[in-house]
């Protein structure tokens, strides 16, 4: 589960990266392309969020993870690069 745990924290940052990118050129560049693809990757970054958060709460006891560290693991999904900072500190000595 830690393996699925990773691969979902690095696609829900990049799904995060490209939500920011697509807001900061795309809406004022090109609104219709905006609204095309904001949805899509709204969705799916929405699902990865949740998947993350639900596979880190599951992983907590598994990982001996103290409520600090949990901390740290749940407020890193809203920071933008917050879930590749955590891959690398946290899950890659892990798995």
């Amino acid at each position: 589960m830690l393996k699925i745990f990773k691969v979902t924290a690095i696609l829900e940052g990049i799904s995060y990266l490209v939500l920011i990118v697509n807001m900061l050129i795309l809406k004022s560049n090109n609104p219709e392309l905006y609204h095309t693809i904001v949805r899509p990757f709204g969705i799916g970054h929405g699902v990865l969020f949740i998947g993350y958060i639900i596979l880190g709460i599951l992983l907590r006891k598994s990982q001996n993870w103290d409520l600090k560290t949990f901390g740290i693991i749940l407020i890193a999904s809203l920071i933008p690069f917050g879930t590749f900072y955590i891959e690398k500190k946290y899950l890659a000595v892990n798995a």
